[in-house]
């Protein structure tokens, strides 16, 4: 067994970098590590399904993958083998294995193209991903392996076989979570359940352990549940008008963080923006594209640009990394659908951050002091998919007395990644416990960070590491405090 599955960086292979190395030599590497994985080229690995269904886009063209946008060709020959991905890279971090890098997922999407069927252990790989985009970030040539991953993932769930607990589970969550009047009518029982302890009493029992891994994984991200804040249809600025707004409500955010968007309206009324909340928005497709479930992912991001793009806006905002980084991919996503092709284009020109817009327009309303220190979380589909690492900061920073701490290793995913810290509970815990340690190292008395699944996760591994529950806040809470001259205390309380 070489030391790439053994948990250890791959023999000869650099830690991230390909100094003293050609690509020949890195590319014998990856493919040594992959032979002594699976076998040499002819003998395929023992697998329980070794006949891919063919799924609704017909039989397969290629040997794991079908003919509906395969990963491209073009794309994997971007990547050169550098190896520059790998300290990058979360499960590479945790596990060192080279499949289980973005180079050695690159390298088995080229094999599922020219001669190795998909099959559990392939999938295996694929599923280990987080899909954090660290690996965009630190690529030095350009590889998109955000497009790659994506496309492998549709591939995987048109033409893989799940087993069926695996598949119960996961359409357990795409019927809940993407739905809000279905959280919504989860959420009264989740209150009786947290109000009345129910939890630690199952766990100081022994039963919760007897639970499987995920659920109990779902049941320790459950968060306080305060009642729903309504925003208003349209809230008028506060002032002279400067901008037109729609805002994404979420899901998630709508039901179990409505402060936030209640925080985010505020703000942007405070900034001179007049804000519309559509009452018929539904999910933006967030979930469902990054877990490759793509006909759903198409008609919610259809569903989306039918609801905002009449009202005559002149910027969507959202206060979510995962829905912006999505609805940003619009155009992309769409790319197929003649009637919306142009439209999803025009609309992903639209969509901004909370933090970039506010960057971008300036601002005009006053900052009061808040005297307090936070630890920012940069979020992935905000720093790694959008690229927005520097706008949040500086609007924190904005405000008199605050002062903003870094975490070590911040680049690093905290394990949260949509469904991914339910689906793979183990390696997200690791990740979580780990990002918890580096959080805690800070000093700082708050967390900021712009993500509701990173909120739970990190606040989660706190807890469970005996840090207690450090509060958490979005960097809109924050700003929305300091602009109506609350108190750290009155921030501290808020629900």
């Amino acid at each position: 067994m070489s030391d790439a599955t053994n948990g250890g960086t791959p023999s000869g292979t650099p830690s991230g970098s390909p100094h003293g190395r050609n690509a020949d030599d890195i590319f014998e590497t990856v493919r040594q590590a992959y032979v002594e994985e699976v076998g040499e080229s002819g003998t395929k690995i023992a697998v329980e399904n070794p006949e891919p269904k063919s799924g609704p886009r017909g039989k397969a063209p290629f040997p794991a993958f079908d003919s509906h946008h395969p990963p491209e060709k073009d794309l994997i020959s971007d990547c050169v083998h550098c190896g520059f991905c790998l300290p990058a890279c979360p499960t590479y971090v945790l596990f060192g294995e080279e499949m289980d890098s973005p180079r050695g997922r690159i390298y088995l999407m080229n094999k599922g193209l020219t001669e190795e069927p998909m099959n559990d252990k392939m999938v295996a790989h694929f599923d280990n991903c987080l899909g954090c985009m660290a690996c965009v970030t630190a690529c030095p040539s350009g590889v998109q392996y955000d497009k790659l991953i994506e496309a492998t993932r549709a591939q995987v769930e048109r033409r893989h076989e799940r087993s069926p607990d695996d598949k119960a589970f996961r359409e357990m969550i795409f019927q809940l979570f993407p739905y809000p009047s279905r959280l919504r009518a989860a959420a009264a029982p989740m209150r009786l359940y947290k109000k009345f302890g129910v939890g630690e009493k199952l766990r100081r029992s022994g039963i919760m352990g007897l639970l499987p891994k995920r659920l109990q994984a779902m049941e320790a991200l459950l968060p306080d549940l305060p009642e729903e804040e309504k925003i208003p249809e349209v809230t008028p600025p506060r002032g002279e008008k400067r901008y037109r707004v729609g805002i994404l409500t979420g899901c998630v955010q709508r039901v179990f963080f409505s402060r936030v968007n209640a925080a985010t309206v505020r703000v942007l009324a405070a900034e001179g923006c007049e804000v519309v909340a559509p009452e018929g928005q539904g999910c933006c497709g967030a979930l469902s594209t990054h877990a490759g479930r793509e006909e759903e992912s198409l008609r919610f991001a259809k569903s989306t640009i039918d609801t905002f793009e009449n009202l005559d806006l002149d910027y969507v905002v959202i206060n979510a990394a995962g829905c912006g980084s999505t609805m940003k991919e619009y155009g992309y996503i769409l790319r197929d659908e003649p009637e919306y092709a142009e439209r999803a284009e025009r609309f992903s020109a639209s969509v901004r951050d909370i933090s970039e817009f506010l960057q971008e327009v300036g601002t005009v309303a006053e900052r009061h002091p808040l005297p307090m220190t936070v630890a920012y979380h940069d979020a992935c589909h905000l720093s790694h998919a959008q690229g927005i690492k520097a706008q949040p900061r500086k609007t924190l920073k904005e405000i008199p007395g605050l002062e903003v701490k870094e975490i070590k290793e911040g680049d690093i995913c905290c394990g949260s990644a949509g469904i991914y810290n339910m689906v793979q509970p183990e390696s997200a815990s690791m990740l979580g416990e780990r990002k918890a340690k580096n959080v805690a190292a800070t000093g700082a008395s708050m967390l900021v960070t712009s993500n509701p699944g990173c909120t739970l996760q990190i606040q989660g591994s706190l807890k469970k590491l005996g840090h207690g529950m450090m509060p958490a806040r979005h960097p809109m809470e924050v700003l929305d405090a300091s602009i109506r001259g609350e108190s750290v205390e009155s921030l501290f309380a808020r629900e």
